[in-house]
């Protein structure tokens, strides 16, 4: 649940009556900022951020002073990292056994057809294979009969598609308004062989079997008429590096260079701007081919490892992200310090925070906060903040119309709304779970997993099956436990408390829906507390908008505390600040295939590249980097995963003991 855009305050413009004082505020990554604050900083005890997990002494670091010391891999929902390895293409020919023959029982397949659409359709399809197999490439489409049911006619287009690859059909209306068949046409493939001349005309579907007043003149339907190959899968399914972008804007320009919009593109989570990232996205019916050649004209971008599939990606279909971070200029009173302090993150974990961070469009929000120019707003807001934007086009179009300016907001972002302030609320909550009751154990009344179900067994769907896969990647697996999990947590009792059934691992805390448990003991009363301070309810929605609601929503679970997994870490000294610490995928990628690699980073470079030397990256290969002239700094190398849904930059807070707020 990585929410990217958010309005400060939440469902403000529902309650004002004229322009609220802040209509546009800071975005925040997880958590947005309550009803009752209206800051220009934002600090992290503001969405409730409060708490430490460990007693003893960070140490003092930089954390992104460059971008490239931020580098994040996502783990696939098969417990894969996701890398760049390869710019080669994927093959798309036919396996030789398929060409041959691609409908092998076609008599049992007329014959389940008669039984499915009846006597008179089955004739006239036999007629039309048969033209087909005389290799005929003037065929025309066929209609078959008048058919009102829609399930029916939805079970006849599945049949086609199981039955009969090289044949593409849709649905189409006749002149009363009222009738409506399916039309039958030959697409590509070993059996879809077309004279080019033809094609309009086939596609126009004039000169078809059916009889008259059938409005057959119009083209195919869309999700048809693309023809594709039917022995590849529908989707394109690549790897996605980037630097110093997000994953929208990195789309947005891709799909800008293919003439896609940008809901074209698939993908499981959203990744970090300032940093290095790789991730899984997919495209639907995108040859490789072409995405493949925007490598060269791609600044800060590239794309690789590309295969086709059946299934496109949707938000949440991760396992994880492992992360690589450094920290520079780092100062501590010893390495012994350093040491303990990664040792405890390791061995106890981190509060497992929502986290926060803000960008710097502040001064477009005041202007437009004193001038109330929605022009100049418009013009000057960066086309990646898609909310704001369409915020303020409606309220052009709409003066004063709030809930209509709101609704203007694509329907994802609109829920994330309502699950940042779940994030809100959980921070608020763990702060005082931990605050009241410490770190000891489990105490009654708590919230925690059944432990008759294995934790995170229905987290995540389509987990590993493998039976070799290592205990760190299945506990992936147990991030915010979603709505069908719900029945899978339980208040701990006294007996529980007796037999030391759970431990502080197993507590969770709710976000707050219509199906979610509050704890039995004085933590449930804190979200209660603040949303009726916010005028916000909890069991009822007050407002009548749904996607508005908490209460529309079943809600679910995340851990209070968090372990990194598979945590490694090394201390390494540096003199020049400008040098790379940490190998990315391309630098890698130009190791194993030097002249591939070479040839993409001569024209698409990064753009930290004026800062590496002499063309070439110098990398921490060895203890100590740069001039031995100047005087050494410290950093500190961290590797290690985390649940999709957790924040590294927590996990660095509780190293270094130093608030992460970002001011706008």
């Amino acid at each position: 649940m990585r929410c990217r855009h958010f309005l400060n305050p939440i469902l403000s413009p529902l309650s004002f009556a004229k322009p609220p004082s802040r209509p546009l505020a800071c975005r925040a990554r997880a958590v947005a900022q309550p009803l009752a604050q209206r800051r220009t900083a934002l600090a992290e005890p503001d969405v409730g951020i409060s708490r430490f997990a460990s007693s003893l002494p960070g140490f003092r670091g930089g954390l992104k002073q460059r971008y490239s010391d931020f580098i994040v891999h996502e783990v696939a929902r098969d417990g894969a990292l996701v890398r760049l390895t390869s710019f080669d293409l994927p093959d798309e020919d036919v396996d030789a056994g398929e060409e041959a023959d691609p409908d092998p029982d076609l008599p049992h397949s007329l014959e389940s057809f008669r039984l499915l659409c009846g006597d008179a359709d089955a004739d006239t399809l036999r007629e039309f294979l048969s033209r087909v197999s005389e290799d005929d490439s003037n065929v025309s489409p066929i209609i078959l009969s008048p058919d009102a049911d829609k399930a029916h006619r939805s079970e006849v287009h599945d049949f086609f598609k199981r039955n009969f690859k090289f044949l593409a059909t849709d649905t189409v209306e006749h002149n009363d308004g009222v009738q409506r068949c399916i039309r039958v046409r030959l697409k590509s493939g070993p059996r879809g062989r077309r004279n080019f001349g033809e094609k309009a005309r086939n596609r126009m579907g004039m000169g078809s079997s059916r009889p008259s007043g059938w409005r057959d003149d119009r083209p195919f339907d869309s999700r048809v008429s693309v023809i594709w190959p039917y022995h590849l899968g529908k989707y394109l399914r690549f790897h996605l590096y980037k630097e110093n972008k997000d994953t929208q804007e990195a789309l947005r320009v891709i799909g800008k260079m293919l003439g896609l919009q940008p809901r074209a593109f698939g993908f499981a989570g959203t990744k970090d701007k300032r940093a290095i990232t790789t991730q899984q996205v997919t495209l639907f019916r995108v040859h490789a081919s072409r995405l493949a050649a925007l490598n060269n004209k791609l600044i800060g971008i590239k794309v690789a490892d590309f295969n086709y599939v059946k299934e496109g990606l949707v938000l949440g279909q991760l396992m994880g992200n492992r992360f690589t971070i450094i920290l520079r200029s780092v100062v501590a009173e010893s390495e012994d310090v350093i040491k303990a302090a990664v040792d405890e993150l390791i061995n106890s974990g981190f509060i497992n925070y929502y986290g926060l961070q803000c960008d710097d469009m502040n001064g477009v929000r005041e202007h437009y906060k004193e001038h109330g120019d929605i022009d100049a707003a418009i013009r000057n807001f960066p086309r990646r903040l898609i909310a704001e934007r369409a915020i303020l086009q409606r309220l052009k179009k709409y003066p004063g119309n709030y809930l209509q300016a709101l609704m203007a907001i694509p329907r994802t972002l609109r829920l994330m709304y309502v699950h940042s302030y779940q994030s809100y609320l959980w921070n608020h909550a763990a702060s005082m779970r931990v605050g009241k009751y410490g770190f000891s154990g489990v105490i009654e009344g708590d919230l925690v997993y059944r432990k008759e179900c294995p934790f995170g067994e229905g987290s995540v769907t389509g987990a590993s099956n493998d039976d070799n896969a290592s205990a760190s990647e299945m506990d992936i697996s147990t991030e915010t436990l979603l709505e069908e999990t719900i029945q899978s947590v339980k208040i701990a009792d006294s007996e529980d408390l007796l037999k030391a059934v759970y431990t502080l691992e197993d507590v969770v805390l709710p976000l707050p829906g219509s199906e979610t448990l509050f704890p039995g003991n004085e933590v449930s009363g804190i979200y209660h507390e603040i949303a009726n301070k916010d005028g916000i309810s909890l069991t009822e929605s007050i407002h009548g908008v749904e996607e508005f609601s908490i209460t529309s929503i079943k809600g679910g679970y995340r851990r209070v505390m968090q372990r990194p997994i598979d945590c490694d870490w090394d201390l390494m000294t540096y003199t020049d600040a400008k040098i790379q610490l940490v190998e990315t995928d391309l630098d890698v990628l130009s190791k194993a295939k030097p002249s591939e690699a070479n040839k993409l980073l001569s024209t698409g470079t990064s753009y930290e590249d004026s800062l590496k030397t002499s063309g070439a990256t110098i990398l921490a290969e060895t203890k100590s980097i740069g001039s031995s002239d100047l005087l050494p700094e410290l950093a500190v190398k961290l590797t290690f995963t985390l649940p999709a849904s957790s924040y590294a930059t927590m996990a660095i807070r509780e190293l270094t003991k130093t608030s992460t707020s970002v001011f706008a």
